[in-house]
């Protein structure tokens, strides 16, 4: 049965600067003519506002306010509209709102950096005006907080974890506003404890290579080491199957971010060598054979880490270490200054190789395993990494195959969970999330579709397009999502009309915000648009654990008790120093 009355249209909180003026509004329907009568509240209880009855109220801000309005009509029916908040802020800078504003979010109000102890309370606080009212949203590392939509942000008993950098995002239907970012420092950093000035970490997995054998873990390692980093307090940017000049290109941006007392890591998974004491990284275009002048070398990213008068240096390298042509002259590897902050954890031994698990479609390095199980620990990094090395050396499917090998100079008690306490500004943030919000794309047909999108690496973004219904007036739909550029999705949607029978196309493009990765990697000429990944949501399954047949680094997959056979063969040489290509350098 038809309601008497039906409100069609709430009025909607706002928040405004003293002395603006706007109108509340309420619009409803019913079968007699219907009569307003508007609310304030008084106290604990509402109070009638004398010669309000009608569907707007006129209203010059002076006192955050509650509001609501009852509808009556002839029959004695009443229904009342849903309360609102009409938030007014008493002190605003000069100059806000704009002269021309339209309502969008407009921040009055930034967080301010925060130094806490363990266990302690952190609130942080930010606001803005808007009409209607923003919604707010909170992000750590560029990670959003799903539990902190609130203008305050609360933690109660504080974590080292909770250490990082913070920003609030204001939106309303007019469009959205950030707060500045600021750092939250959480443990002491007094006399006698250790702590970063800042976390950086630079993680590349390559698997898909142009002339050798591809793999399979390294694009989920990856995945899940970044996600324990940013736990961490880390600012991390993730890479996927680079070429020569973008890995050499996302490593000069890496090292133009470290500072003095900066914790700083970098991995790598995918092909690689090791010959004489020099370790070399195979970007996927590396030809077959290829020589030292065609790689990455480990050992020379390392010197340049150590310039920046880093706290402490970490290099993770799950790749294989085979050594090839072992008559060769030796090469002349300038010797690590004495600076006592250097670890290197390799995934196996000299001359041995590192196996992965592989499990159907997705496969995880046996390193891997172990690392993310201990990494979280807070003890110094040595002591972690012997932990992992512990258990890979208990491991069945490896015994024989694979040993773990940790280097390193550390000569204090560093832990990859000690505290960030910047000195002098914030570094620029590495890595910062670039979700980007979901949008409603419409048709001419008048079908509506919603694009999500979800960044699971750096330079990796899934694009999910769901038809929103209600989808009665065509039958047979069938939507198609292509990438045209690497920022212009174009939409597909095939249908039939019911009327005639017959199918009809319709077609949009939209237009993506830059990725981060455009100040990495340029349009590679000799590549072709590739078909965005669509997907439905929860269909990832990255969140598995690995199991199944066990495979090496080169991209074969084995019985546990056979060695690989490949080998490119690759010719030593003296590298000259690494080439770090500006933006608009060409690749070869």
């Amino acid at each position: 049965m038809q309601e008497a009355i039906t409100i069609t249209e709430q009025p909607v909180s706002v928040s405004v600067p003293v002395g603006y003026s706007f109108t509340l509004r309420c619009r409803a329907q019913g079968r007699s003519s219907l009569q307003y009568q508007w609310f304030c509240q008084y106290q604990s209880g509402c109070r009638l506002i004398p010669g309000a009855t009608n569907q707007d109220l006129p209203i010059i801000a002076e006192q955050t306010q509650l509001y609501t309005c009852r509808v009556n009509d002839l029959h004695r029916n009443a229904v009342f509209s849903d309360w609102v908040k009409v938030e007014v802020h008493q002190c605003v800078a000069r100059g806000l709102p704009p002269r021309l504003w339209q309502g969008e979010p407009v921040i009055v109000l930034n967080p301010q950096e925060q130094r806490v102890e363990v266990g302690q309370p952190l609130q942080l606080q930010c606001a803005a005006m808007g009409v209607p009212a923003p919604s707010y949203q909170w992000y750590r590392n560029g990670n959003l907080l799903e539990q902190q939509k609130r203008k305050k942000l609360r933690i109660t008993h504080t974590k080292v974890s909770d250490s990082g950098t913070y920003l609030c995002c204001a939106s309303n239907s007019h469009g959205e506003h950030w707060t500045n970012a600021v750092d939250v420092h959480i443990g002491t950093c007094g006399p006698g404890k250790f702590f970063a000035t800042g976390k950086i970490a630079l993680l590349v997995g390559n698997n898909r290579y142009q002339h050798h054998p591809n793999l399979m873990a390294p694009v989920r390692d990856v995945f899940e080491l970044r996600h324990l980093l940013e736990h961490l307090g880390f600012q991390v940017v993730s890479l996927l199957d680079l070429n020569k000049a973008e890995m050499a290109t996302a490593v000069a941006q890496f090292l133009q971010l470290l500072g003095k007392g900066v914790y700083a890591i970098f991995y790598y998974a995918g092909h690689g060598y090791e010959h004489l004491g020099r370790n070399y990284m195979v970007p996927v275009d590396a030809p077959q054979p290829y020589a030292p002048e065609n790689c990455i070398s480990v050992q020379r990213i390392l010197q340049k880490m150590q310039q920046q008068q880093t706290a402490l240096n970490i290099i993770l390298l799950d790749t294989c270490r085979k050594w090839y042509n072992p008559g060769r002259a030796l090469s002349q590897v300038q010797p690590l200054e004495p600076w006592g902050n250097t670890v290197y954890g390799y995934s196996t031994s000299e001359d041995a190789e590192a196996y992965e698990l592989q499990d159907g479609e997705f496969s995880s390095g046996i390193f891997m395993k172990y690392l993310k199980k201990h990494i979280l620990q807070e003890k110094k990094v040595t002591h972690m990494l012997e932990d992992v090395l512990e258990d890979i050396g208990r491991d069945p499917l490896v015994t024989g195959k694979q040993v773990m090998e940790i280097k390193h100079t550390l000569k204090e008690a560093r832990s990859l969970t000690d505290p960030i306490c910047p000195s002098g500004a914030a570094a620029e943030r590495w890595g910062h999330g670039q979700e980007l919000p979901s949008r409603t794309v419409t048709f001419p047909c008048g079908v509506r579709v919603e694009l999500r999108f979800l960044r699971l690496f750096s330079n990796l973004m899934f694009v999910c397009a769901k038809p929103q219904p209600p989808l009665a007036h065509i039958t047979e739909p069938q939507l198609l999502l292509h990438q045209l550029t690497d920022v212009v999705l174009q939409l597909d949607l095939h249908y039939t009309q019911p009327s005639t029978n017959q199918r009809t196309c319709e077609s949009l493009q939209t237009t993506l915000q830059k990725s981060l990765l455009r100040q990495f990697v340029s349009q590679r000429k000799d590549s072709q648009p590739a078909p965005a990944r669509v997907c439905p949501q929860d269909a990832l399954g990255l969140g598995t654990e690995p199991k199944g047949s066990l495979g090496t680094g080169s991209g074969h997959s084995l019985p546990s008790s056979s060695p690989s056979t490949f080998s490119s063969e690759p010719e030593e040489n003296d590298e000259s120093d690494l080439a770090l290509p500006g933006p608009g350098q060409d690749r070869p």
